[in-house]
């Protein structure tokens, strides 16, 4: 076996493929700049370690045996795996390039997206590398990425990944903002379905985060009552502003908003208000290398953010 190996040396493979795809040893040996005679003793040595002949002349050149026909397969393999190689260490050693297609959802991208991305970006060997960013609602980002549209998700984790793999992300906090008049404005806590008296502002029909309180009010024999309904938690917080309605938004954008203007956020102690996303693709290791260092990016950040919590 050990003298099998060292006969199949990257070079001999690589020679093998040229003469198979060229049917010339000439041709081969101008690619490699090696003489023919140097090539004949290369196979003469592959065949006698491998005890059959690979080679035969034909009338068009020379072709591969049955024998030949199975070793240019594998030797086919080692190229593109070699191939691959080089491709992602250069994306190490002098910085990765390429366009990296993410979708995510509005709470990821209003949160932390846009930041994580901007820090990944300013890194020096990430300058060739180009991200662009499209949100969708979280089925949507998770069809997106079983369609081929882009090659990395981020959404929460509540729904259906359809056999995706996936990494944490981040984690985030609901919380119901108000106006300081509203009634519930004292309140140190609530539980969603207490506040199901009052009227709300609603996001799309399609978010998951609408499904899931629509549902929990049904389960409670309530309606939830939508006194306006915005595409933006942006939008939600105006609304609350003008004391027309409370809203259920994200700790983590609402407390930037309401600061600043007086509202007033309660945390909501349902298991639910904390959610967990997560980035999700079909397979990492079929990601390109610039996909995947982005990957590795705002994972390694969510485990910064942790460490710093704890």
């Amino acid at each position: 076996m050990g003298r099998i190996m060292r006969n199949l040396d990257i070079t001999t493979l690589r020679l093998f493929v040229a003469v198979c795809e060229t049917g010339s040893l000439k041709m081969a040996g101008e690619q490699e700049n090696l003489v023919g005679s140097a090539i004949s003793k290369r196979f003469a040595q592959l065949e006698d370690a491998l005890g059959t002949v690979l080679l035969t002349r034909r009338r068009r050149g020379m072709v591969p045996t049955q024998a030949g026909e199975t070793l240019l397969e594998h030797a086919r393999a080692v190229m593109a795996n070699l191939d691959s190689i080089e491709r992602d260490m250069a994306g190490y050693a002098g910085g990765a390039s390429g366009l990296v297609q993410v979708l995510c959802t509005a709470s990821v991208l209003e949160e932390s997206l846009a930041h994580d991305v901007a820090a990944f970006l300013q890194v020096k060997a990430h300058r060739h590398i180009h991200v662009t960013m499209e949100e969708r609602v979280s089925r949507g980002v998770v069809q997106g990425i079983h369609d081929g549209v882009a090659s990395i998700g981020l959404c929460w984790d509540a729904v259906d990944l359809g056999g995706l793999a996936f990494r944490p992300y981040r984690p985030d906090h609901l919380v119901m903002v108000m106006h300081p008049s509203h009634p519930l404005a004292r309140r140190r806590r609530l539980r969603f379905e207490e506040t199901l008296d009052h009227q709300q502002v609603g996001l799309p029909a399609t978010t998951a985060m609408q499904i899931m309180l629509r549902r929990i009010a049904a389960e409670h024999g309530k309606p939830l009552v939508h006194r306006v309904v915005v595409s933006t938690f942006d939008g939600a917080l105006r609304v609350v502003h003008a004391n027309l309605a409370i809203s259920v938004v994200p700790r983590e954008i609402a407390e930037i908003y309401a600061g600043a203007v007086g509202l007033v956020m309660v945390p909501l102690t349902d298991e639910w208000a904390e959610r967990r996303f997560v980035l999700c693709f079909r397979d990492e290791a079929a990601l390109s290398p610039a996909s995947r260092l982005l990957v590795q990016h705002l994972a390694n950040d969510r485990d910064a953010k942790l460490a710093e919590s704890a």
